[in-house]
Parts: structure tokens; sequence; C-alpha cells
């Protein structure tokens, strides 16, 4: 006789392991068929396995079930990678959400990185719940969306905000708030606060104001600009013609894109109640007017998202709901029809200052910054 004869009887085939007669099978997690003496979800088990072991040699270690014994050819039933453990935590993530998905992930040697990036003096980047639909995505962030109200000596404009505190801290565009002589913040549940200037930066158009006597408002997740890709879906919420929580939804179009406009507007301000289509030049081209001889020039994502005067300052976002841009410029051509707003409306030409400039100047608006 053979070591193979000892181990294998050539007229009865291999040997087949039986599963445990003397208890029954339960009913695991999503429907899964566990043996008694099997794996589990915990350290060394397998999940709805026949007898399946556990990470400990031999099947015996925490949670571990016994081993369904030697095969022909010498091979072990147990995989020498968590093949089937992945596989079954798979099934249950799919069911239960994130946190159970990134376990799988990193399990299976991924990183588990949520696309995301940490920077200090931001709000949090994940924090927002969305079914990856439009509707999902404008229920979660237009609450961290106001409309902002800049009134002068020549007149009155409107613009948007996103809210980066609980306390009333709100991000817009420079040329919203420029010259302006009162802020009048419009949050989206119809409540109104005044506001006053924290900090600015000019060369970006960014500026930080602070909403007074106002508390447990919504803070905007800031995503990553980074992380976005041309044709990635993206919604825009804002006030467009003083509209307030419109949305509308779009792609990113291009990135990179050069856009120049006015440093501050003429005479110390932006000329609220004249001309709300703010100019800028890109591309070699001239929109909305002359830009003046004091410009700034940015890297900006372009969008076919709709955007009309009075997005300015509003959010960008992508359908994770994270801000990934805040909307700054966008082409609204003359009239053929000499309506009173003076402009056609938005013609998909659009473009938003990427949010991983914005969290890098953050820190110095609230410390009063007013760089360039």
């Amino acid at each position: 006789m053979t070591d193979n004869d000892a181990f294998r009887n050539p007229y009865q085939g291999p040997r087949i392991p039986q599963r445990p007669s003397h208890e029954p099978p339960v009913a695991g997690p999503g429907g899964v068929t566990i043996w008694p003496g099997g794996g589990s979800a915990g350290p060394g088990g397998g999940l709805g396995v026949p007898g399946g072991g556990g990470t400990g040699d031999g099947g015996h270690g925490p949670g571990g079930g016994r081993d369904a014994g030697p095969v022909p050819g010498g091979s072990h039933p147990r995989a020498r990678k968590p093949v089937a453990l992945i596989a079954a935590v798979a099934i249950l993530a799919a069911g239960v959400g994130g946190g159970s998905a990134l376990f799988v992930d990193r399990l299976a040697g991924g990183s588990g990185d949520s696309g995301s990036s940490s920077v200090a003096g931001t709000v949090a980047s994940s924090s927002v719940s969305t079914d990856g639909t439009v509707s999902s995505v404008a229920s979660a962030v237009s609450p961290s969306v106001v409309e902002i109200t800049a009134t002068s000596q020549n007149g009155r404009s409107t613009g948007s905000g996103v809210i980066t505190t609980a306390d009333g801290e709100i991000l817009t565009n420079n040329h919203v708030i420029s010259g302006a002589d009162s802020i009048k913040i419009t949050f989206s549940d119809g409540r109104t606060a005044t506001a006053e200037v924290v900090g600015t930066d000019p060369d970006l158009d960014m500026a930080l104001v602070k909403a007074r006597d106002v508390s447990g408002l919504k803070p905007a997740a800031l995503g990553d600009s980074d992380q976005v890709k041309v044709g990635d879906e993206v919604v825009a919420i804002g006030s467009p013609e003083g509209l307030s929580g419109t949305v509308t939804s779009g792609i990113i179009s291009a990135l990179d894109r050069k856009v120049t406009v006015q440093k501050e507007g003429d005479e110390g301000g932006r000329q609220p109640g004249g001309n709300d289509r703010w100019p800028f030049e890109f591309g070699g081209g001239r929109y909305n007017g002359d830009v003046g001889e004091s410009t700034t020039t940015y890297k900006a994502l372009q969008t076919d998202a709709s955007l009309n005067p009075g997005n300015s300052g509003g959010a960008l976002v992508n359908m994770r709901g994270q801000i990934v841009g805040i909307n700054s410029a966008m082409y609204a051509p003359a009239s053929a029809t000499g309506a009173q707003s003076g402009s056609a409306g938005s013609i998909g030409l659009g473009f938003a200052i990427p949010v991983n400039d914005v969290k890098k100047i953050l820190d110095d608006l609230r410390d009063g910054g007013s760089g360039g």
C-alpha cells in the first residue's frame, strides 16, 4: 500500500467532509446559513461556510470551526487568502452601507480612502449622506447655502454663500460683498441676519463673512477638488436673480481654466444695482463687460450646470454632497430681446473656484486677512 492508498480508497473516490448532524444550522445575517462550530464574523471566523475554519492553526482560533479534513492531492479546503470571508462580508456591506464597505476594502488590501482630504481649519469632509441623486444632494446641501444681499450707496445686489460653521461663518466671492455698506443673510428656512466681513482675498476673489447672533446652522462638507474629473456630475445651488435655493445640475466640463476677474469693483465696490453680470476674461475673450485694470487670475473648474447672476459665491457640489467649488463667474450674453435683466440667461458656460484653493486660505480669512 502506498502513501496515497493510505490517504484514499481508489474504489470509493475522495473522502467527502460531512456536515455535523448533532446540531441544526441557524440563519445568519442576510439569510446566510451558519453551521454550529463553523466560522463567524469575529476574529478568525468564516461566514456561512459549513465547518469553516478560522485564522488559527487548524481552524480552532477564536470564532474558528472544525476543518473539513484532507482532500485528494493533499489540498486544504481553506483558501490561503480570506476570499470567502471577503465575499461574505461584501454581501452584508451592500445592505449596511459605507462603514462595512470600507472594512471590506481594507480587508482586501485597499487603502479605504474615501477620496476626500483633511485640511487643517476646515469642516468635516465626509459627513453628508446622499444616494447619488440630484434630489438627495439638494436636500442635504441646500440648508448650508444662503442668499447674500449687499447694499451700498449705489444700490443693492444679490449673491450666494456657503456656511462653514454652525455659528455663522459664510464663504462667498469677494466681488459679492466688495464695497457694501451692509450685508443681509437669508437662510434656507427664511430666517435672516445681518453680517460683517471677517476677511477677504481679492486675488482668489474670496471672502468670509460672519452672520450675527445665529447658532445651530448646518455647515457644508468641503470635499477634495483635486479628485474631480472631467465628466463628473455636479449640482449648483444658489440664488440666481434672487431666487433662493435654486438647484441646477450638470457636469464638470473642464479643469484648470484660467479666469480673469476684477480684484475690486470701481470706486471701491462692485456698484450693486448696476451690472450684476460680473465681468471676466477667459481664453482671450471678454465676457459681461470690461474687467478694468485691477484684475486677478485663478484656475477654475468649468461646468455646464446652469449659473446666472446671483449664483456667485454659491456651492458647486459633487454627488456625495461635498462642496468642490465656489461658483464665481458665468457667461450671460446680452439679451437680443432687451429683457430687463440685461441677460439672456445661462448658456452652460460657468466657472467655480476649486475648494482646495479656498481651504488653503480659509485660516487667513478667519484671521482677518485681506490678501492681494
